[in-house]
């Protein structure tokens, strides 16, 4: 049977379209690439959430231990110097004042009698009627009489001051921060009841994880920016660091005081201390999503300035910081580095620079577009 010619060419035009090649990445439409360039150390920076606490935070507690009977105060209240702040049941101290009260005059009276007894005797002893060992027995009572005297006064004193102890009052200016005991509990001599924070200077409390509280020192300087002021910070240097770590946390505490004159901080306010982490002069960073690795060996994406096509670069990196990540080397300080999306790019692909707000990067020795 005859056949169409159109029929025969039909199936070899699509057996020829086939075998043709697929489309290479060059030979697409540039995809957009958000680039950057490294920056300096300066840019490196671990940020730490803190708490606007007082310089001085003395813990308040009872000299002796009792029943608390009433607490004055509570959490907030500003106490001045001298003001009640809690009372034990005073009950016991009472009563103890008062048998040293009765000590105090028993032994008054035993003194003046010894005293008088004495006075008897001198005369006799010049006259020749008592015996000399008579006469320095009745001034042997006397002298024990006035030793006890003494004892007893002291007694009275120390009861006084106990039953003083019976109230506990605030031994500055300041705002109770914390109470840790409550009316009807019984407390131990020197257990803490309240903290205190003394009015005065202010500063932010951070804790430091153990992995990095070797890179710091007292004395370090710091920025301090409050949440409630954000892009006004405050320099700021270390100057308390604990000397071990917190049981439960396992971190470290440290206190950043404020350089400056005050900076109107409460108590209580959230603050955050920004730490430059500087590793040498010429050390480059990059954001984290700069830098992926493969097989345990980090590298970025390079883009060629003239054919704005990627190159796999190796590079060597630092410790990671919060935002950023420091690159030692196999990085040039002119480089332009993709900064998103690295897991989807392949080596020799043709991109579009853009930056974070979608505008074209003309990279120098760009051909332009």
């Amino acid at each position: 049977m005859f056949r169409s010619p159109l029929l025969i060419l039909l199936p070899l035009a699509l057996s020829l379209a086939a075998c043709s090649s697929p489309e290479t990445p060059q030979d697409a439409a540039p995809r957009p690439a958000l680039v950057v360039q490294p920056q300096g150390a300066d840019a490196l920076m671990d940020i730490f959430p803190g708490e606007v606490r007082a310089r001085y935070e003395p813990e308040l507690a009872f000299r002796i231990g009792g029943k608390i009977s009433r607490r004055l105060v509570t959490v907030g209240d500003r106490v001045e110097q001298g003001q009640p702040l809690a009372e034990l049941n005073a009950e016991d101290v009472g009563l103890e004042l008062d048998a040293a009260r009765a000590r105090l005059a028993s032994a008054r009276a035993d003194h003046q009698l010894a005293a008088s007894e004495l006075d008897r005797y001198r005369p006799l002893l010049e006259r020749g009627v008592v015996s000399r060992s008579q006469f320095d027995n009745v001034e042997s009572r006397f002298q024990a009489a006035e030793a006890q005297l003494k004892q007893a006064r002291a007694q009275m004193d120390v009861a006084r001051n106990q039953a003083g102890y019976a109230v506990l009052e605030a031994p500055e200016n300041g705002v109770i921060a914390r109470r840790l005991a409550e009316a009807g509990q019984v407390v131990a001599a020197g257990q803490t009841v309240f903290v205190l924070a003394v009015d005065g200077d202010r500063e932010v409390r951070i804790d430091l994880p153990e992995q990095d509280v070797d890179r710091f020192q007292v004395g370090d300087e710091v920025t301090v920016e409050l949440w409630s002021r954000p892009g006004d910070t405050f320099p700021g240097h270390i100057r308390e660091l604990a000397p071990a770590a917190d049981p439960a946390s396992r971190t470290f505490e440290a206190r950043v005081a404020f350089d400056n004159d005050p900076v109107g901080a409460e108590l209580g306010q959230s603050a955050r201390v920004l730490v430059h982490g500087a590793n040498g002069e010429d050390t480059l960073s990059l954001p984290l999503a700069a830098v992926t690795a493969d097989d345990g060996q980090p590298y970025v994406w390079v883009v060629d300035p003239a054919s704005r096509t990627l190159r796999k670069t190796p590079v060597k990196t630092g410790a990671y910081h919060a935002e950023r990540i420091p690159v030692l080397d196999g990085l040039a300080a002119d480089a332009w580095v993709v900064a998103a999306g690295t897991q989807v790019l392949r080596e020799g692909q043709k991109v579009r620079p853009v930056d974070r707000q979608n505008r074209p990067v003309h990279l120098n020795g760009a051909d332009g577009e």
